[in-house]
């Protein structure tokens, strides 16, 4: 290849070595370059598309004369583990990173395992194809990738990453968690990748602001805690975006849940009910909420209001608001009770928030109450009533002063249905409730189960069988069904659970 254009690779030498290597420059550095040869100075960097120069066959480097009585000097054996070290870092110190960043990955991982080959010729290292495929990829992988996590991403059956320090990272796969075999070089690799990927989102993470949300550029939610208080080095949790709409059919093929609770589910979003969706960390809810949001009618404009966002709607008309935390002075922070109230004023027809956790509760039941029917969020409890309770404690985080009755009623008024989904021991996200707030009994909230899912047994397969426990009892909003001509339907759905 010709020595025009920027090099990603550093200059030739003439003597008995191939490569001149500086000093190895951050992996991660942008204001580090390879030394530049006399011909890239001449051109100014003139050229847009950059080139890798390959290290000189050794027939090309030109011989010096060996006295008859000086030992020929003998080539150092190298073991695997330091061959490959050996190759990383020659590559590493030599490349330019202006240049590999102009580079699509392809074609920078094709160069590059061409560069590997001629070093290694170069410098008696012996790798076979494979071993110089599997490095070139490692090293494209570090340098506009996530490093080690690249394949884990690409691996559509792991839902969660869970990264504890640079050598134990674990992975969940339908519903299971196991420790993977894959890891970090070092707590300095670790720390890079973490960087990185909050840098990207414009956010900070270092000891003096250890802990961050993001979200990768496939949605994918992160979270990452940094020393003083990862106590084992630094931790990353990767909540994997689904690259496939779920709907209510795969649902049900997950066993999340059978027809005749989807067709409820289906009803009830049809007719827009204000639904709250409860359940634990990881048990499915935003999925579940993606599911039930496909059937909002596309002439509906939606507001969305989320701490990361990673809702999937498929209506033409959503608005999606996401928070932002304050800066390293403390101002600037726009929290999801500001965007629940910008909202308001956006003329939504239905307002889905994210999860709720603190005084946005208050709004999000006015919003509610002042005719956006339709709106739906998630809460983290463990029961269907829990999630009312919770739902008033953060009304009363919000400092609203209301007593506790006023609280309930306006609960009360306010959600219609709410649906309880769980992770259970045997790995399956499944829906175990589904129960409608039927109005107030003096101070307290009342609550018809319309489902109840009831366990039987565990199957020789280790799957949990079960079946659901239907209410006959007419709902409450049973008007609404008749108003939008669905009661035949929900009939129906009841029959057949």
């Amino acid at each position: 290849m010709s020595g025009q254009g920027a090099t990603v690779f550093g200059r030739r030498r003439t003597d008995s070595s191939s490569f001149e290597a500086p000093a190895a420059p951050g992996l991660y550095d942008p204001g580090v370059v390879a030394p530049a040869n006399d011909a890239t100075r001449a051109k100014g960097f003139a050229e847009t598309q950059p080139e890798l120069v390959a290290p000189p066959a050794l027939d090309e480097v030109p011989a010096e004369p060996v006295a008859a009585s000086t030992p020929r000097a003998t080539p150092r054996a190298y073991s695997p583990s330091e061959a490959i070290i050996e190759l990383r870092s020659i590559c590493l110190a030599q490349m330019e990173p202006a240049a590999v960043a102009a580079l699509p990955p392809d074609r920078l991982a094709t160069e590059v395992e061409k560069v590997i080959g001629a070093v290694a010729t170069a410098r008696r290292i012996q790798l076979n194809a494979r071993e110089q495929r599997a490095l070139a990829t490692d090293l494209v992988n570090d340098m506009v990738g996530l490093g080690p996590l690249e394949t884990m991403l690409e691996d559509d059956s792991i839902a969660d990453i869970m990264v504890n320090g640079p050598h134990k990272i674990f992975v969940e796969r339908f519903g299971k968690v196991s420790l993977s075999d894959v890891h970090f070089r070092d707590t300095s690799h670790l720390i890079n990748i973490c960087q990185r990927i909050a840098v990207a989102v414009g956010r900070r993470i270092d000891e003096s602001s250890p802990m961050v949300d993001a979200r990768l550029k496939d949605g994918s939610r992160v979270n990452i805690v940094f020393p003083p208080l990862a106590l084992d080095g630094p931790y990353l949790s990767i909540r994997k975006f689904g690259k496939k709409a779920i709907d209510f059919d795969r649902l049900i093929g997950f066993g999340t849940m059978t027809p005749a609770v989807a067709r409820v589910l289906q009803v009830a979003a049809r007719i827009r009910l204000n639904i709250i969706i409860s359940g634990g960390t990881g048990s499915g809810k935003t999925t579940l909420m993606n599911a039930i949001s496909q059937l909002i009618d596309p002439g509906e404009r939606v507001v969305t209001v989320e701490d990361a966002a990673e809702l999937q709607l498929q209506q033409p008309h959503v608005v999606r608001l996401e928070t932002r935390p304050s800066s390293l002075e403390g101002r600037g922070e726009i929290t999801q009770r500001d965007l629940v109230r910008n909202a308001l004023r956006m003329r939504p027809d239905r307002i889905i928030v994210g999860e709720v956790r603190g005084g946005e509760a208050f709004d999000m039941l006015q919003a509610m109450n002042t005719g956006h029917d339709g709106s739906m969020s998630t809460i983290h409890a463990n029961t269907a009533r829990d999630a009312l309770t919770r739902i008033e404690n953060m009304v009363q985080m919000g400092n609203m002063g209301l007593p506790s009755r006023a609280i309930r009623t306006q609960i009360a008024g306010a959600v219609d249905l709410i649906v309880q989904v769980a992770r259970q021991r045997d790995g399956t996200r499944r829906l175990i409730q589904v129960s409608e707030v039927c109005g107030m009994d003096g101070d307290v909230i009342l609550l018809n189960d319309i489902f109840q899912f009831e366990v039987h047994e565990d199957g020789a397969d280790g799957i949990i069988r079960g079946d659901y426990k239907v209410s006959k009892t007419r709902p409450s909003f049973q008007a609404r069904i008749d108003y939008f001509g669905l009661g035949d339907e929900w009939l129906e759905a009841l029959r057949l659970a």
